[in-house]
C-alpha cells in the first residue's frame, strides 16, 4: 500500500476525515487543484480508509484557506493528447466512485469555493455541509462553470446536479456555466450549514451520525437513471429555453442519455463528451483566452 501525502485524521466512533491538499510542487498560491498529482494521492489515501476497521462515516475536507477545490488543472488538461485525457478522466472518476461506494455515508464540508471537479467530487459523498461565511466576507462560488469554457463536466456533473437541486435550475445552469453564490444557493444543494469554520467538523459529524449510507446522492446507482421527479420536463423546458450552444446541447444530451441508461453509462459518455468538445472551435477560442490569464 502507497503512503497518501494527504491528511487522514481519525475523529473517534469509526469517523475519518481525508484532506485533501495543495500539490507541494505546484502550490498556485495555496489553491487545491484536481491534477494528476491529487488524483493520485485520493486513490493511496482511500486504500487506507477502506481498509479502517468498523468504519461508520467519512468526511472529506480541504486544506486551502482559499477554496475548498478549484477544478481541475485546465492548462494539464489541454497539454494531453485525447488518449491520455481519457486516462486521466478516468482514473479519476475512479477515484470519485470509491467515495460514492463506501459501506457508511460519508459528507464534504464546503466552506469555500467548489467549482467543476470540485463540486462534482464532493457530489459524490451523501451529503454536503456547508460553511456560513463571516459577517462582512465575500460570498464564494459554487458550481459547474465548463460550459462557459465551450466544454462540459467531466465526472459525473450532468447526472449530480439535477438530482441534488430544482432540476430545471440544475440543467441550465450547467448547460451555460453559471455558478452560484453562496449567499444565494439553490435550495437542496448543502444538506447542512455549519455556523462558522471552527463548527464544521461537529456539523458535519453529526450530520453523518444522524444518517444512513444513501449510496450516495439519489442518483449514483449503477443500473438506474436517475428516478427523480421533474426531470424529464425540466429537460424538455431546459432545451426550449436555452442557447444552441454546442456544449449546452450536448449537456442536456447527457441529462437524457442518462435517464435512459443510468449512472455509470452516463459518466462514460460524458467523458467523452467532454474530450470531443475541447476541439471545437468554441471550446478552443474560450479555452485559449482562459489559459493566457
Amino acid at each position: 500500500m502507497t503512503t497518501s501525502a494527504l491528511n487522514i485524521t481519525d475523529l473517534g466512533d469509526g469517523i475519518v476525515s481525508l484532506s485533501l491538499q495543495i500539490n507541494p510542487d505546484r502550490p498556485r498560491g495555496g489553491v487545491v487543484v484536481l491534477d494528476a498529482w491529487l488524483i493520485d494521492q485520493i486513490h493511496f489515501a482511500m486504500d487506507r480508509v477502506e481498509s479502517t476497521r468498523n468504519l461508520s462515516g467519512f468526511m472529506l475536507e480541504s486544506s486551502s484557506e482559499r477554496v475548498f477545490v478549484a477544478g481541475a488543472d485546465l492548462a494539464e488538461i489541454d497539454a494531453m493528447d485525447d488518449t491520455a485525457l481519457h486516462a486521466y478522466l478516468k482514473r479519476a472518476a475512479d477515484a470519485f466512485w470509491r467515495i460514492a461506494a463506501l459501506p457508511c455515508p460519508s459528507a464534504a464540508m464546503v466552506g469555500k469555493a467548489a467549482l467543476g471537479g470540485g463540486l462534482e467530487i464532493a457530489m459524490h459523498c451523501d451529503g454536503l455541509i456547508g460553511v456560513a461565511a463571516p459577517e462582512g466576507s465575500k460570498p464564494f462560488r459554487v458550481g459547474l462553470p465548463e460550459a462557459g469554457l465551450g466544454i462540459c463536466p467531466g465526472w459525473g456533473g450532468t447526472q449530480c446536479l439535477p438530482a441534488r437541486i430544482d432540476p430545471l435550475i440544475a440543467i441550465k445552469a450547467t448547460a451555460t456555466g453559471e455558478t452560484f453564490s453562496s449567499a444565494a444557493l439553490p435550495a437542496g444543494l448543502f444538506d447542512a450549514i455549519a455556523p462558522s469554520v471552527d463548527a464544521a467538523r461537529s456539523t458535519a459529524t453529526a450530520w453523518l451520525r444522524g444518517h444512513a449510507k444513501q449510496r450516495s446522492i439519489r442518483c449514483i446507482r449503477e443500473d438506474q437513471g436517475f428516478g427523480m421527479p421533474g426531470v424529464p420536463e425540466a429537460l424538455a423546458k431546459a432545451r426550449n429555453e436555452l442557447p444552441e450552444s454546442p456544449a449546452a446541447i450536448a449537456v442536456c444530451d447527457l441529462v437524457q442519455f442518462g435517464l435512459d441508461h443510468g449512472w455509470s453509462a452516463a459518466c462514460e459518455r460524458e467523458r467523452h463528451t467532454l474530450v470531443g468538445l475541447r476541439h471545437t472551435p468554441q471550446a478552443r477560442e474560450k479555452l485559449a483566452g482562459f489559459l493566457k490569464k
